[in-house]
């Protein structure tokens, strides 16, 4: 079967990402337009939480769950190009041919995992970046020792990345409905050097299969909740700068942050990691969800001031605008957001999860946050 033509799969595909799908739907359609111009033999998207970089969920295509653990491993825990490195190439793109020589075998996630595995003979990843944020990345996989992609694949990838980082961007707030959440308070799970969970903590299976996971102890946990592990293991050996934690958006609608911090032992080894998973607090949340719906920076200025209940003649004055322009730069947040008023967009932005908590009577409770639901 004949390729489809490049200008025609871009098209396609900046389509796909102005549709307001969730982030699985646009994944598993964009892969399809994908592989119509670009053949490949498996392939993994994922999101990303763009203050981190790091995976918060995955689509793939020819490609189980089974192998996450060791796929996380091989991610952030072994030293070598990874993902985040792929972001600081030319044109956030590159393969494992590039980047190895034509040498795959010195790259252990291949010697280790892919070849052993899948026997694939070469990946391309590219970064989905949006106005200088990564929103996600893109994995493609070829069989066999020919399968080397090549120069103008690397440009068309390169070119429709962003197409992609709108897509997962939107997905993030596509149909967004507020649920009631999968538990109160913070849950802990803390994660052995061999990947098992050795303690959990009440709450914790609501969370993780809220997540995505099965019930706790019947199979891996979330990619993003084992790669984050990866990360917290790679915090404690001294090669990430900060205490991995990440912006999940759960099955039930409901915003959540998790975090991994390293245990380490009395005689200085790092072994076990604890896993914190809680409901985000708004500071945490609203500068994510703004973003997501593809606000210019000014336009994100004006909804920050209409949050604070600003008016429009507050706003100029801020921001040393006319009125005018408020005007507008409101209008086409409205259109953006897809509400009418001021009133619609911050309960869209600010209230989708936390209104239903306020009518439904919730006190504070002594932590400062909702106290559970009787």
């Amino acid at each position: 079967m004949p390729l489809m033509p490049a200008e025609r799969a871009r098209a396609q595909l900046s389509g796909l990402a102005a549709a307001g799908l969730d982030a699985p739907v646009f994944a598993a359609g964009a892969i399809e337009i994908l592989r119509a111009a670009l053949p490949f033999s498996a392939a993994c998207l994922a999101t990303t939480d763009p203050a981190t970089e790091l995976i918060t969920s995955t689509v793939k295509w020819q490609l189980t769950d089974e192998n996450d653990e060791e796929w996380a491993h091989q991610e952030y825990e072994v030293e070598q190009y990874n993902s985040i490195d792929v972001a600081r190439r030319p044109g956030g793109v590159t393969t494992a041919t590039q980047e190895t020589g034509g040498d795959l075998a010195s790259l252990r996630r291949f010697s280790e995992f892919f070849v052993p595995r899948y026997g694939f003979g070469d990946e391309l990843r590219a970064t989905s970046t949006v106005d200088g944020a990564v929103w996600g990345f893109v994995a493609l996989f070829r069989d066999g020792p020919n399968a080397a992609f090549t120069p103008a694949e690397l440009e068309f990838a390169s070119s429709v990345s962003s197409l992609f980082g709108r897509g997962l961007r939107s997905g993030l707030v596509a149909g967004a409905v507020a649920g009631d959440g999968a538990a109160d308070g913070p849950a802990v799970i803390v994660v052995d050097s061999a990947g098992e969970i050795v303690q959990a903590g009440i709450g914790a299976a609501a969370r993780v299969e809220d997540l995505g996971g099965p019930p706790l102890g019947t199979g891996p946990l979330p990619f993003a909740l084992v790669a984050l592990v990866g990360a917290g293991r790679r915090y404690a050996a001294g090669r990430l700068g900060t205490l991995p934690r990440t912006r999940l958006r759960a099955r039930s609608g409901q915003w959540v942050v998790a975090h991994a911090s390293p245990l380490t032992s009395r005689d200085g080894h790092s072994t076990d990691v604890v896993l914190t998973i809680e409901e985000a607090r708004p500071p945490e949340i609203v500068p994510l969800v703004v973003a997501a719906f593809g606000l210019t920076p000014r336009e994100q200025e004006v909804v920050r001031l209409v949050l604070q209940g600003s008016d429009t003649a507050e706003i100029a004055r801020t921001l040393h605008l006319s009125r005018y322009t408020v005007q507008d730069h409101l209008k086409s947040v409205f259109d953006k957001v897809g509400v009418r008023s001021r009133r619609e967009l911050t309960a869209r932005v600010f209230f989708d999860q936390y209104a239903p908590r306020l009518a439904a009577g919730s006190g504070v409770a002594p932590s400062g946050w909702f106290a559970p639901a009787v």
